[in-house]
Parts: structure tokens; sequence; C-alpha cells
């Protein structure tokens, strides 16, 4: 991706510590909201019903629970569940399509937002759980889609899947800042993706916030840290990067965990895929295993009355029977980071977890 220049002073030398304010001055809202409406933190669309709440059980602090035995394994053979587009819960019918979409889609939006922006909503929304409820459902891996919106202040950075979210970076790790500081013994895995719009000037006031706002809990890249390891240095964080120049610049940003995506809109076909991958054998270090399945526009077109959500249901049976039967470790064939779609809808999460049994399993 080509690096786009905006003048030296676009920033402060130094990025305001967002930990200086209180969760209530940041609800109500910066003084450089973009023009979009785009806002501080936000409340899913959905939420989550008695009974999934029920599924997601008491999974908060799962790592400070795992059995001694595995303290001392490595964070890249441990099973650990996940989210795919974890901001999308942010996302509603007014909000603004993304730039990266077609000129057809983005005059649809125009002429006809009141049709445009539900149709495009019911296949841009991956999650219902905000990130707090996610990660106190047990999720430990966090897949961030980081874009500028524009029309916006350009230290206003947002979340993007087809559409902007409301959510505020800068807010958003904020948060996860703070829940981490009630569970001190849980770790958590931010991959900071796509960065759609974004300058090398916004890409280190990112960092600088990602830097300011995790502070001494963050785990620097190199030998992929054991829970022991990182109990005793008290770090709780590890941060990817998808921008390998960034990376460069940075020893605090890991790189890019890669990602397993079947895109692929029939379960089967991406259980095959996640097979074959395996076949392959697995990366050396972190990596992810993605069982989301993926619409296509022919997909879209062929079924009106359909939504993401509706086809994650029913892929359910399968990519449960498939989680179940995969095993953590560092053979070729093991999984690692496992991530899905409405997560905290089912039992995904638990099962992600319990696979780590049976690496103290006779």
């Amino acid at each position: 991706m080509a690096e786009e220049r905006t003048g030296q002073n676009q920033f402060p030398r130094d990025p305001p510590d967002p930990r200086s304010r209180t969760t209530a001055e940041r609800a109500g809202g910066v003084s450089d909201v973009p023009a979009q409406g785009i806002g501080t933190r936000c409340v899913p669309a959905h939420t989550v019903g008695t009974e999934a709440a029920a599924l997601m059980g008491d999974q908060a602090d799962w790592m400070s629970q795992l059995c001694p035995r595995l303290w001392d394994v490595p964070l890249h053979h441990l099973s650990i569940p996940g989210s795919h587009d974890t901001m999308t819960y942010c996302l509603n019918r007014k909000s603004p399509i993304s730039r990266a979409r077609s000129r057809l889609l983005h005059l649809l939006g125009r002429v006809l937002p009141f049709l445009t922006g539900p149709a495009v909503m019911k296949w841009a929304v991956t999650q219902t759980l905000d990130v707090t409820r996610q990660l106190d459902a047990g999720v430990r891996y966090l897949d961030l889609r980081i874009a500028h919106a524009p029309g916006g202040s350009a230290r206003n950075l947002c979340f993007v899947h087809m559409m902007y979210t409301k959510a505020l970076v800068e807010d958003t790790l904020t948060e996860i800042a703070e829940w981490l500081q009630l569970h001190p013994r849980e770790v958590v895995i931010v991959a900071c993706r796509d960065f759609e719009g974004m300058t090398r000037e916004m890409h280190d006031y990112l960092v600088g916030c990602i830097v300011n706002i995790f502070g001494d809990t963050l785990c620097p890249s190199g030998e992929v840290p054991t829970l022991g390891q990182l109990w005793a240095r008290e770090q709780q964080v590890l941060v990817s990067y998808e921008d390998e120049a960034t990376v460069s610049r940075h020893d605090e940003l890991w790189p890019a965990i890669p990602y397993w995506w079947g895109n692929a809109v029939k379960t089967d076909v991406l259980l095959q895929f996640l097979e074959t991958k395996k076949g392959h054998g697995r990366p050396g270090g972190l990596f992810v295993a993605g069982i989301n399945v993926t619409e296509n526009l022919c997909y879209v077109l062929l079924h009106p009355g359909d939504s993401l959500e509706e086809m994650t249901r029913r892929s359910v049976p399968l990519t449960t029977q498939w989680v179940r039967a995969q095993q953590p470790g560092q053979r070729p064939h093991c999984t690692n980071i496992i991530a899905g779609d409405f997560v905290g809808a089912d039992g995904f999460v638990s099962d992600v977890i319990s696979l780590n049994q049976k690496l103290v399993s006779p």
C-alpha cells in the first residue's frame, strides 16, 4: 500500500493519553467528531438474549483458571477464541458506506439511503456483543479493521466493514485497557488490520495511542510468550499490525497474524478449505482459523431475504462439529486461534476454550 504524506505538523508529537479522561467524559463525545456522525463508544444494534447469555457462562477469567501445566505453554500452542470483524456491532442503518465499496453502491446510498443502508447492514454486521461483553464471554483475539472515514478529523479513526462504525479506535482501545485492569491475569491479542484511507502520519498517531493506552502491559514482539512469562512481566496485550512499514519502526508491534479465510458461502466448502490449510502445516507463530461463512454478490441477489446472521446460524451444526474435533499444540495439523461471527449466540467460545483440556489429558 502506497504511503501518503500529509505534512509534518498534522499531529502533535505525543498523542493525548485517553486514560486521562473518565469514562463519562469519553461517552460524552469529543469536539472533533466527523461530519458523518462518527461518535465515541456505541451500543450494539442487537442485544444477546437470556439463553445466549447463559451459554457464555463465566469465562471472563478463563486464562487464569487454566490447569497450571498450561501456564508454560506458548500462546501459539493454546486454543484461543476470537471474534471476526469485532466492531461491527456498532453499525446502524445510517452508517456511511465504505469508500472501498463500488461506485454503484455509493450512488444508491445517496439516492436511496433508506433502502441501501439496511440492505448493506444485513451483510456487514458480524457481531452483536460489544467489545466488553465479548471479553467477558471469553474472546481473547480481537479483529479490529481500522479506517479513516472521509470528511472527519484526521485523528478520528474508526472501524470499517462495508460501512464505517460510530466507535472511535481511541475509545475502544481504552475500553479494552479498562477491562484488562479488572482482569490482571487475562491476555488479549489485538489485531489491527485494513487501515483504509490512512496515511503514514495516521499510522504513527495510532501507534502512539496504542502505546499510551496500554503502556507497560504491552508485550513487545519477539518469541511468542507463555502465560507464565506474561504474568511475571505484568504484560497483557499483544498488538499485531498489518502494515509492515509501521511494524518495522515500532518494537511494540507484532507482525500481522495469518488469518485463514475460506471466502465460502457453503459451510462444507469453508471447512474443507480449513482442512486443506491444516494439511499444509500450521504457521510457526500465532495464527487464526476463521469459521465465518462469507456471502458473495450472486448469493445476495438470489437471497434478498437472507442475512449474514441467518447464514451463520445455519452453519453452526457443522462448524461446531469441526471446532470440537480440533487439537491445539505444536504439531503441524494443530489449530491455535479460532475466530467466528456472532460470538455468544451459541457455545462457540466455550468449545474453543475446552480444547485446551486435550493438552493435559492423558
